[in-house]
Parts: C-alpha cells; structure tokens; sequence
C-alpha cells in the first residue's frame, strides 16, 4: 500500500512537450483513483460517526520541487501529502544538467519554442576558443533570467509580459555553477555538462555563452539529470508510475 497521504517523494522522468504542471495534474489524477480504490482501513476501535473523512484537496495535495521548461526532459521530483512542506528544501539544492548549444543563431527565449530571430558569425570559433571560454563562467557568477519565465515582475509572470510583445527590466541575480564541461563539439552544435546552484537558467547560459564567443547560441536541447543525490536513472516514467500502482 502506498501512502500519498503522508507523503510520498516521487521521482518522474518528465517527457518532452509536458509542462511541470501538466505532469503534477496528470499524477494527481493517477493518485487519486488509486487512493479511491484502496480507500485507508478503520480501526473497528472507531465508531463511525467520529470519522471525518479528508478533504480532496489534503488527500490530494501534490506540488513539484522546481520547474523544467517544457521542451526539457528530465528528473522533476513530485511531492505528495506532507512531503509537500518539503518542497523548498528540495529545491534548493545542487542540480545537474546535459544539453545542447546552438552556436551562431538566437531566439527571443533562448531555446526553440521561438524562431531564430538572429543570425551571427562562427568562423571565428575554435575549439580552443570554446574550451577556454567555459571557464569564464565556472564560479559564483551574476545572471539575468530570461524575460520569457515565471519571474513575477510587478506582480506578473515575465513570459506573459513578453507574450503581449512588451518588455521588461529583469534584475540580475548571483548563481553558482561549480561544474561547466564540453562533452561533444560539432560545430554548430556543443554539447554540455553543467552542475550549477538553485535559480541557475541553463537558457541564459546559452545566450551568455554566445555572446562570450563573440556570437549568439540558443538552447536546443536540455535534460536534468540530478537533483542533489537524486538521479535520474532512479526515476520513472509517467507511464511506469501508473502501472506501479495496479
């Protein structure tokens, strides 16, 4: 018997497409009917009338430890019941990430949810060239989120802020990125490893990586493999989730 009641620390590996909210909502839904079909024994010591049954929102109480961009793939941790005052601290701790750089062009949000919107020169860029920038950013850096992301500005999310076509000053924040390796260069295209600090936005790393190459880049590919000891070779897919239930 499972007891998302008392809390439960799910591991997910979440599919590409799938917002955080979307898979929160889809395994609130699984959780639900399974808890409906195993409903919890009543000591016979208890008299009925005594009962209070729970409400749905306690029985189903369910939140995520950190968001990932929908055409992120990954490891998202789902808390249930009084897990869920746990979230925080879950969160806040070291992250690890793979992906894919796209050297010489850039989007308005950094990856491909938008078209490239500009161009910029490559021949310049060498290997060399690549592997010594990445030291600029190992370390305890600043960083500017991108204005398409769920930082409230005057009360509103960023992202719908730059839906309307306006614009917006984001501050710049401190991170820290403890490991930066390149793990593949196919110009271009760079493939990363990055190990980096809670608020880190591995988007604006791109674009900061681009323009450190005198150039542009764009995300083009992202997965979280870590979240402090918790890896992603531990977690299930949605699917596998629901058929652990029956």
């Amino acid at each position: 018997m499972r007891d998302f009641k008392a809390g439960e620390v799910l591991l997910i590996n979440k599919p590409l497409t799938w917002s955080s909210f979307q898979v929160v909502n889809k395994l609130k839904y699984v959780i639900k009917s399974y808890m409906r079909n195993n409903p919890e024994p009543v000591s016979e010591s208890i008299k009925p009338a005594s009962i209070k049954p729970p409400t749905a929102s306690k029985k189903n109480k369910i939140g995520h430890a950190g968001t990932l961009d929908p055409l992120a793939t990954g490891l998202l941790i789902v808390c249930t019941g009084k897990q869920t005052k746990n979230i925080e601290l879950y969160q806040a701790q070291e992250k690890e990430y793979t992906g894919t750089f796209y050297i010489g062009a850039t989007t308005p949000c950094f990856d491909l949810e938008k078209e490239i919107d500009q161009h910029y020169p490559t021949e310049h860029i060498t290997d060399n060239l690549i592997y010594e920038t990445v030291l600029e950013f190992i370390g305890t850096i600043q960083q500017t989120p991108p204005l398409y992301s769920a930082i409230r500005i005057d009360g509103r999310r960023a992202y719908k802020i730059a839906r309307s076509g306006a614009t917006a000053e984001i501050p710049s924040k401190e991170i820290t990125i403890s490991e930066f390796e390149i793990t593949r260069i196919a110009m271009p295209e760079v493939d990363f490893r990055v190990v980096c600090s809670k608020g880190t936005y591995i988007r604006s790393l791109a674009r900061d990586f681009g323009e450190a190459l005198n150039s542009g880049a764009h995300l083009t590919a992202l997965c979280r493999t870590r979240i402090g000891d918790y890896k992603l070779s531990d977690a299930l897919t949605i699917g596998e989730f629901e058929q652990s239930l029956k």
